[in-house]
């Protein structure tokens, strides 16, 4: 092990010589010892790859929302996870990144402007010994994250101009600003509220902005009969679905354990170490009781419950991964499991159509991780529910706005004989399964 450490110090500070990865601040100009040089590499290394465990999660993301709709609409659903990760970039590059670290360029803790593009230094509210470029790929990250969550609840009705405004609306303001309101030091950052790595601040804010979206444009066509009763609209391959379900798990050990921001040291690496099996332990407990509470439900164990009880459980120990116990990471993930079987029959109650289960998972699920943050992490109870209001809130109100806007423009929903053709012809003439008939009717 001696051997191997001293191997990876003669390459980092190697690297650091030939100038591949920049040093520290004021590296040049101060003396500083093999220890710091070595804590700079590693730490901005561990984030790199977390960032980009992060970024394959868009490939999880669409994996999931295409094999749980129809065949007509793969092609969509895919060109609108892609898009949410290019337009989000740029535009959380010219502006986002911007509103959400504004430095002391703000007032009163609700919204600030930093200025455009990626500083020189990493912003104060990030902390760590962190180059600004890595800084930004993790951010921009989870930015595409909080995006594309909405795609899976609008599957098969919106039309894709009027996707492309909402994913830069959001990536480019929305969530930047709620962002600032905790990461950047913002008002709810003063209050106390609580969130290691963004059941609210990502998830919930995205969950909540798929309902608004998927309110207003109202359901499938065949999901609900007269009488209000729900039919079942089977997605298309679950094969593919409950492969993206384990590209989000593995891509979940960047979005938590890389929240810690540096690995470099005993205690980041403990800490890191902790969130990683907390984060495991909450996605299996969710799978289960998700697989138990449908079993009871509906008589039989549903597939599709149980993988949205893994990112349930995901999303609820989110908020809390690095605050809470190895059990009681269990426990925050039966919950979560749990509340996606009521969640989901709860939609149907309310005839509101969400094919992926996107609210479920993100939106209630997110609420509880800031909940369970006061009751298991210790800390301010108080903070946690005005944070848990707060952000949902913020999240619904503007992408309910928005949404109606686009609707009274005529740009919201495909028509009626677009919508049964499938978006992949209406929308993009083009077909995700060529020459095969066996999905004609899926």
């Amino acid at each position: 092990m001696k051997s191997s450490v001293t191997s990876l110090g003669l390459v980092s500070c190697g690297l650091l010589v030939a100038g591949i990865i920049p040093g520290p601040p004021l590296l040049a100009a101060e003396s500083v010892d093999a220890g710091s040089i070595n804590a700079y590499a590693i730490d901005n290394m561990f984030l790199f790859i977390a960032a980009v465990l992060v970024l394959f999660m868009q490939a999880g993301f669409a994996m999931v929302e295409a094999g749980l709709n129809s065949a007509k609409n793969t092609v969509n659903i895919l060109f609108k996870n892609m898009m949410d990760l290019s337009v989000g970039a740029l535009l959380f590059f010219i502006i986002g990144y911007g509103l959400m670290y504004p430095g002391d360029a703000f007032t009163g803790g609700w919204f600030g402007f930093g200025g455009f593009g990626i500083g020189s230094e990493a912003p104060e509210a990030v902390g760590g010994n962190l180059h600004p470029a890595v800084d930004f790929l993790f951010q921009v990250a989870f930015a595409a994250t909080a995006a594309t969550i909405v795609s899976g609840a609008v599957a098969g009705r919106m039309k894709f101009e009027a996707y492309l405004i909402y994913s830069a609306v959001i990536t480019a303001i929305i969530y930047p600003i709620s962002g600032f309101w905790k990461w950047g030091g913002g008002w709810l950052n003063e209050l106390g509220f609580y969130d290691f790595a963004g059941s609210l601040v990502v998830h919930a804010l995205g969950g909540f902005a798929g309902l608004a979206a998927a309110i207003v444009l109202g359901p499938r066509i065949g999901r609900f009969n007269p009488d209000g009763s729900p039919n079942a609209l089977p997605g298309h391959n679950l094969a593919m679905s409950t492969l993206g379900v384990f590209i989000l798990l593995i891509g979940w050990f960047g979005f938590n354990p890389g929240s810690q921001l540096a690995i470099a040291g005993a205690d980041n690496t403990n800490i890191v170490m902790i969130i990683a099996t907390n984060t495991l332990l909450a996605a299996a407990a969710g799978a289960v009781f998700a697989m138990l509470a449908a079993w009871t439900v509906f008589k039989k164990p549903d597939l599709t419950m149980a993988m949205n009880g893994v990112l349930g459980g995901l999303v609820g120990i989110t908020a809390n991964c690095d605050s809470v116990t190895y059990n009681e990471a269990i426990i925050i993930g039966a919950v979560a499991g749990i509340l996606i079987v009521a969640g989901v029959k709860l939609l149907d109650m309310l005839k509101i159509d969400d094919p992926v289960g996107a609210w479920p998972v993100h939106g209630l699920n997110g609420i509880w991780g800031g909940i369970a943050t006061g009751i298991f992490g210790g800390h301010p109870i108080v903070a946690q529910i005005i944070g848990s209001i707060a952000i949902p809130l913020w999240g619904f109100a503007t992408m309910l706005v928005l949404f109606l806007i686009l609707k009274a423009a005529g740009i919201l929903r495909v028509s009626r004989d677009e919508e049964m053709k499938g978006l992949d012809i209406s929308e993009h003439e083009e077909e995700a399964y060529h020459g095969f008939q066996i999905f004609s009717n899926q």
